[in-house]
């Protein structure tokens, strides 16, 4: 399987996927660490990639996504975006309504 289709793999199988550098208990920079954060607010699981561990990964997402920066959170196969958008959407509670998706907490 070539890179793009893995990451288009990867997105279409977790509903909420978050590229990021380092892990949720260990961030490797300050964007994904709030970004981790605030995801975590939210209250739901989420799958993640480390984009310093797998370099082919952080090569070509941005080309993938046409989004140049890390952390990225996908939801429902979209691109939702980095962590300014992500920790803007959640101060105004949006982004636990995208995260927990249509039916809350059934879903």
């Amino acid at each position: 399987m070539d890179i793009m289709e893995t990451i288009k793999d990867q997105i279409e199988s977790n509903r909420v996927i978050l590229y990021m550098k380092g892990s949720p208990n260990q961030p490797q920079c300050g964007f994904s660490a709030r970004t981790v954060q605030a995801l975590m607010g939210c209250g739901q699981k989420f799958a993640y990639v480390d984009v310093l561990s797998n370099p082919e990964i952080r090569a070509n997402l941005p080309a993938y996504g046409n989004w140049p920066t890390f952390p990225q959170l996908w939801v429902d196969g979209e691109l939702i975006g980095g962590c300014d958008i992500v920790c803007d959407m959640d101060a105004t509670g949006e982004l636990k309504e995208v995260v927990v998706g249509e039916g809350g907490s059934e879903a």
